[in-house]
């Protein structure tokens, strides 16, 4: 991969490759991204089994990583899981605090914790000067009224936008970008591809979060960060703009986010 922007290429701006999904052929997933055109790649960790190990695969300027407490393992915060937080945003290649938030379809963890985490996430987010990613699944008002009320000047990302048109404008206004998965490509996401062309192309981002949610023609395997290429090739035409627009847009946007040089 290329840690440059001389020429278009892809950035999946979200894709768990500490997973054990990739523990087979996790070199072979970042080669194929290479060979798809997927330039750099944001290697998001979600709890504190895989904040080390997803830092310790970024290990050149075509990656970087982040560390977060998901929603889903928001029950397990306690002072030692801050403690431990708190070390691995002070890695130099960890550059978010992501993924967190809120998710109300599962209910893995209480609401009322979930928020309470997503809150203190925030604070540490502002404290170190670090944009998040965040999480909302059928949690849109209470999203917002967290982000309004904790989140104020931190930037992020809305991860694998689900929404519909009319919460587009909402997250804009908190100066957040806007990231596209491979659900864009599914025949009834049609609610979706009209939000996504309300965002700016400043605004942009495009995402794998792979291994889940591959696009189609994949749908229903594994989907990988070489996919982010098929879901912007689908998305472009939609803005409209060339695929090679789109990527030297999103990329850009990435690489602005994420402080990437």
């Amino acid at each position: 991969m290329t840690s440059g922007l001389e020429k278009p290429f892809w950035t999946d701006s979200h894709c768990h490759l500490a997973m054990a999904d990739f523990d087979l052929d996790r070199q072979g997933a970042i080669e194929r991204a290479k060979a798809a055109g997927v330039g750099r790649l944001v290697s998001v960790a979600t709890n504190p089994d895989d904040w080390e190990s997803a830092a310790a695969l970024a290990a050149d300027g075509a990656m970087i990583a982040t560390a977060g407490l998901h929603p889903h393992e928001a029950s397990r915060w306690n002072d030692k899981v801050q403690s431990a937080l708190a070390k691995a945003l002070g890695h130099p290649k960890v550059r978010a605090v992501g993924e967190i938030g809120l998710d109300f379809h599962y209910d893995l963890s209480p609401r009322n914790i979930q928020r309470e985490i997503f809150a203190a996430q925030l604070t540490m987010a502002a404290k170190r000067r670090l944009p998040v990613i965040i999480h909302s699944r059928q949690a849109l008002e209470e999203t917002l009224e967290t982000l309004r009320s904790e989140g104020r000047g931190v930037s992020g990302v809305v991860h694998c936008f689900t929404y519909g048109p009319e919460a587009v404008r909402p997250f804009l206004d908190l100066g957040l970008y806007i990231s596209i998965s491979g659900i864009v490509t599914f025949p009834k996401a049609g609610e979706l591809r009209e939000a996504a062309k309300l965002v700016p192309g400043d605004r942009l981002l495009v995402e794998t979060d792979s291994p889940y949610l591959a696009p189609v023609p994949f749908r229903g395997k594994r989907c990988e960060p070489a996919h982010v290429a098929r879901t912007g090739a689908f998305l472009a035409p939609l803005l409209p703009l060339s695929t090679e627009e789109l990527a030297r847009a999103t990329s850009e946007n990435a690489a602005r986010l994420f402080a990437w040089p």
